[in-house]
């Protein structure tokens, strides 16, 4: 009798073990949902292991895409379908004004892929005018770019496979303008020993948590003067080049 009643004593115990762990597990998914991979993308949850994953899988999900957009409050509308070729073109393309209230991008109006312009809201917001406040203690005000669509294989090649610019999966960031005038430049700020060289890398840095690619000028001469990001689609999670 008395051993039945020890292995009933020990059967509560790891019931209310377990109840205990799934009470834990429920709670940190649902202070945590950037770190697990079946909750769903918000653009203004904290960037977490799973967020470029994430932000990759909206080129299958254009609706819930836009809707993101919409919820974030980002100046977006959506760009007529292109198709310039069996290579080139876009189906879900969005013309983004500005990421938030704050920076608007220039020139204005970029056309980019949906998922990239739903990256580029996360990295408006928690990557660049955050460091641009620790660097600097001014906000950014606008972030100069040399455009995303381009009907092109890589590099400007003849042969080759195309590039991310060719389906406007890409962008090429060249600089960012603060709020009190000064302006920071990849061609001329990278090897920069101060606050703008610093600021520049740390945006590189926090972008490669969003983006499948993000290449610096550390990456090769052909990024002497822009950060190159996109979402190209890859087989597996972390797969993605950091430079």
């Amino acid at each position: 009798m008395a051993r039945l009643i020890r292995r009933i004593v020990i059967l509560l115990i790891l019931l209310a073990l377990a109840a205990a762990a799934l009470m834990f597990g429920r709670d940190w998914v649902r202070r945590h949902p950037q770190d697990v991979p079946w909750t769903e993308l918000r653009l203004s949850d904290p960037i977490g292991m799973f967020t470029q994953a994430k932000l990759a899988s909206l080129a299958d999900q254009p609706a819930q895409c836009q809707s993101l957009l919409l919820a974030a409050g980002a100046r977006h509308e959506p760009a007529p379908p292109r198709s310039d070729g069996p290579d080139c073109g876009y189906t879900n393309g969005m013309r983004l004004f500005a990421a938030s209230d704050e920076a608007e991008f220039r020139p204005r109006g970029i056309v980019t892929s949906c998922p990239v312009a739903a990256a580029l809201v996360i990295f408006e917001r928690q990557v660049a005018q955050p460091a641009a406040m620790r660097h600097f203690g001014s906000r950014i005000a606008a972030i100069d770019h040399a455009g995303s669509y381009a009907c092109r294989r890589r590099y400007g090649r003849a042969e080759g496979r195309f590039s991310e610019h060719a389906t406007a999966d890409a962008i090429d960031i060249t600089g960012f303008r603060l709020a009190d005038g000064r302006v920071v430049s990849v061609l001329r700020d990278w090897r920069d020993d101060g606050p703008k060289g610093a600021f520049l890398r740390d945006v590189r840095d926090g972008a490669c948590r969003l983006f499948a690619t993000t290449l610096s000028p550390d990456y090769n001469d052909a990024h002497t003067d822009h950060l190159h990001f996109d979402q190209a689609q890859r087989r597996t999670i972390g797969g993605g080049l950091c430079r």
